[in-house]
């Protein structure tokens, strides 16, 4: 297929790690002639990004895709992600679809669109992921003020719950010299803020021989960019040493994501995660006393297979007790293939789901407390370059979302700001 000056349109679902993805892909395809279109308007060539981490996701995958078919018929449509390659064979029998990549492919997407004739359906192309080995880096820019950067990809963990691994692979990750080199290249293009992303983030350095912390310290040395912040990181990843360096850095945020997943030590078990509570609880108050004023967001399961009502009433009180900032909670979904399918006891869907209210409830009153302690205060806030009905909005060092009325001269630019009850955005993460 000719592909210079087709229209491509690019839809993602899932995480962080897959929005820098479709950008990388995204520019590929440009600097090969193409035209990137929004996905409301008419377009040669769908691209796709599918995620998997959940039914509910892979669910929300085929309806996009069927719609994407069924209103434009005419287009070429290509799937990669996690669902692609947990799933090839199953998208490819959805009418419509043209071409399906996994993980060792879904970077050569311009390759394949080169070679094969618009009007052909192909034989999905998946592939053995424990045999990928390279590191593809990815990084999203478009958005002036942030830009998301993946530094590390895939997993070793092989948690009871969950598909990653054999979605993405084992872990491996980029060379801290290349990191500083992307760094380097968004920097130029006006981003203010880069947030470093992966699979598993601290488990950066897994084949070169480097680690999580030398990276950090040397991004800290640059003054390309005014401002880094850490994504999802393990607990027992999440060292002393890298927590004292981002409490005397120059340009890391006071902002940690750590998923918990469990406060039951029972169904921490049973997931095989690699800490204890008294662990996690342990990095909690260490993060808190070097920065008070740190934002902690908080990855938690609830449902799991295995999690009777005691484990679950022992968990939400283990969460309340902490100093966190905000929760995120996901109820348990069954995979195929995973070793938590051999656990016998299963959480109904409607106590599944009134477990999940629960939390979500927490979480609204533990980031409502956060957030207030420092109404009448002046944070440093940078502003998104972008507009918000009749306001301008941005988040503050330790990642509180404020907003003021709209100002273009605002936008992209570090402004310290009074934090009031009038400019507060709660529930926003």
């Amino acid at each position: 297929m000719d592909i210079a000056g087709k229209k491509v349109a690019y839809l993602t679902l899932g995480c962080k790690l897959n929005f820098s993805e479709t950008s990388t892909i995204r520019h590929s395809l440009e600097a090969a002639g193409t035209i990137t279109v929004g996905d409301k308007e008419e377009a040669d060539i769908f691209v796709v990004n599918t995620c998997s981490v959940t039914d509910v996701a892979e669910k929300k995958g085929r309806q996009l895709i069927r719609k994407i078919v069924a209103h434009h018929p005419g287009a070429y449509v290509v799937v990669v992600g996690c669902y692609a390659q947990l799933r090839a064979g199953e998208i490819m029998g959805i009418e419509g679809v043209n071409l399906v990549l996994g993980a060792g492919d879904k970077f050569n997407v311009e390759h394949y669109l080169r070679h094969l004739e618009a009007e052909e359906r192909h034989e999905p192309h998946a592939c053995d992921v424990f045999k990928l080995a390279d590191f593809d880096l990815a990084y999203s820019f478009g958005d002036r003020t942030r830009c998301f950067l993946k530094i590390q990809d895939g997993c070793d963990y092989f948690c009871t719950y969950c598909t990653i691994p054999y979605a993405r692979g084992r872990s491996r990750s980029a060379s801290v010299a290349r990191v500083l080199e992307a760094v380097r290249d968004v920097a130029s293009r006006g981003v203010r803020e880069v947030i470093l992303t992966g699979v598993n983030t601290g488990d950066f350095g897994r084949g070169t021989g480097e680690r999580f912390i030398d990276l950090l310290r040397q991004l800290d040395t640059l003054d390309d960019i005014e401002r880094y912040r850490i994504s999802s990181i393990e607990p027992n990843l999440l060292t002393d040493e890298i927590i004292d360096f981002v409490a005397g850095s120059r340009h890391f945020m006071p902002h940690f994501h750590v998923p918990l997943q469990s406060g039951s030590n029972e169904v921490l078990k049973l997931m095989r995660r690699r800490y204890d509570r008294e662990l996690f609880a342990a990095k909690m108050e260490k993060i808190k006393a070097a920065m008070p004023d740190a934002f902690i967001g908080v990855d938690t399961i609830v449902g799991m297979r295995g999690e009777t009502r005691a484990c679950f009433e022992d968990a939400r009180d283990f969460i309340a007790s902490l100093p966190v900032s905000q929760l995120h909670v996901f109820p348990y979904s069954e995979r195929q293939g995973t070793k938590a399918l051999e656990i016998p006891l299963t959480v109904p869907q409607d106590e599944k789901h009134r477990r999940v209210t629960e939390l979500l409830e927490l979480s609204e009153k533990k980031h409502a407390a956060f957030c207030r302690r420092f109404e009448d205060t002046v944070r440093p806030v940078l502003f998104e370059d972008s507009r918000v009905g009749e306001h301008i909005c941005g988040f503050t060092d330790n990642y509180i979302r404020v907003h003021l009325p709209y100002d273009s001269r605002l936008a992209n630019r570090i402004v310290p700001v009074e934090i009031t009850s009038g400019n507060l955005q709660l529930g926003e993460e």
